[in-house]
């Protein structure tokens, strides 16, 4: 049986800022991330990055737009200049005296992804990438090559059109963010801890006759009322608890359930938790059920105990449960039931949880390993049960450290909790 976990250093603050201490330094944060990002790009001779999307834009300038998530913003970021944001209306008004670390801004040129008719889809993007041309040009930067991330399908063929060699940007920004600073992990740390919340609040609401979507509206509303920028909480109770069941909302939690919370998107600054934690309603356990609990537990201290400064996702991935042991005919079927995924700010697309490397999964990381590096952080997750019965889940977030991989969050893991009624 491998040994838990240490945990890591618990957070001398809370999620207001003041002036008695520094907590998270978001000054130091906004320059080492851009630091990092340079230092990259630098030494792969790329001299801008063209990026849409919030929280890619977020990681890179500090600035953040919530109205829309198509692409309506965007930053061009330079090697050896400041960086340039494209702000939607509102933004573009208020935000220049309120984040002055950002030096320039512009207009955004925006076809709401789709929605505009095609002809103008076809006038706007040529304008759009003209500007992106005029901007380069003044730099002289024309003809150089541009790293580009997530733009769509009209702006990449208009940047084409206007004779700009564009490259992906997407691996330049998971690359980056993928070892975190000091202030990227309090940040994290913060998501973790105000996720107890929400698990403290539904170990005291869970009992039977609740529905599922009943408690997971009420942990989030825990979780934003201390302190979250997004609360966010989904419960899988019974017969939906294994496999993970996406359905049922209204399903009522019935006496000596098997449940988890997750609250996998709760964010702080940007930065995710992804977490699991396990109720069985109104009753002790089984023997059984604390086997399987104890299995999974076990498991999961072993994978944590081998995410070390050297090792390789394939050393991590060797130890989790194949797909037969699962009940499952093949990996692909049960891929994302239990791996581990590096998290933070940076995301290729989805706005619940904002995956980065490393991924440690046994659909590919044996045959393709990653290193596993001082600085990362990860979330490792798995389960264990019975199709349509009940199943047991949980999920932790840990740092690698020099002497390897410590507990960001603190919630009871041990034992499943258990709820009265």
């Amino acid at each position: 049986m491998a040994t838990m976990p240490e945990n890591h250093q618990k957070l001398h603050f809370g999620p207001a800022r003041t002036e008695l201490h520094v907590g998270v330094d978001l000054d130091r944060m906004r320059r080492e991330r851009a630091d990092r990002m340079r230092a990259l790009m630098r030494s792969k001779g790329i001299p801008a990055l063209l990026l849409t999307g919030a929280d890619n834009v977020r990681y890179l300038t500090g600035f953040w737009w919530g109205e829309f998530s198509l692409q309506v913003g965007y930053a061009l970021f330079f090697a050896d200049d400041e960086p340039i944001v494209f702000a939607p209306a509102g933004s573009l008004q208020q935000m220049p005296d309120q984040a002055p670390w950002i030096k320039h801004w512009r207009p955004a040129i925006s076809w709401l992804g789709g929605v505009a008719p095609s002809s103008a889809i076809a006038e706007l993007s040529a304008v759009f990438a003209a500007q992106i041309r005029d901007e380069l040009a003044a730099r002289s930067l024309a003809g150089e090559r541009l790293a580009v991330s997530e733009i769509d399908e009209p702006g990449m063929n208009a940047l084409a059109d206007a004779g700009i060699e564009t490259i992906p940007g997407l691996p330049l920004l998971l690359e980056c963010s993928t070892i975190k600073t000091a202030d990227e992990i309090s940040c994290i740390s913060m998501a973790a801890s105000l996720s107890t919340a929400g698990f403290e609040a539904t170990r005291a609401a869970l009992r039977p006759g609740t529905k599922q979507a009943q408690i997971a509206l009420m942990a989030r509303r825990a979780i934003e009322d201390a302190g979250a920028e997004v609360g966010a909480a989904r419960l899988l109770s019974g017969p939906l608890s294994f496999p993970r069941g996406i359905s049922g909302g209204d399903r009522i939690v019935e006496h000596g359930d098997l449940a988890y919370l997750l609250t996998c998107g709760t964010s702080y600054m940007g930065y995710t938790a992804c977490l699991y934690r396990q109720y069985v309603v109104g009753r002790a356990p089984t023997s059984a059920e604390r086997s399987s609990y104890t299995k999974l537990t076990d498991r999961l201290d072993l994978a944590m105990s081998l995410m070390k400064p050297g090792a390789s996702t394939a050393d991590v991935a060797a130890v989790l449960a194949p797909a037969e042991d699962l009940g499952f005919p093949s990996e692909a079927e049960c891929f994302s039931i239990e791996l581990g995924h590096g998290i933070g700010l940076v995301n290729a697309g989805s706005r619940a949880i904002h995956y980065n490397p490393p991924t440690i999964t046994r659909s590919w990381s044996l045959a393709h390993p990653e290193e596993i590096k001082e600085g990362m952080v990860i979330a490792i997750e798995g389960i264990e049960g019975e199709h349509r019965v009940g199943g047991v889940r949980l999920e932790n977030l840990v740092v690698v450290t020099a002497n390897g991989a410590e507990l960001l969050d603190h919630y009871p893991r041990l034992d499943m909790v258990q709820t009265a009624g």
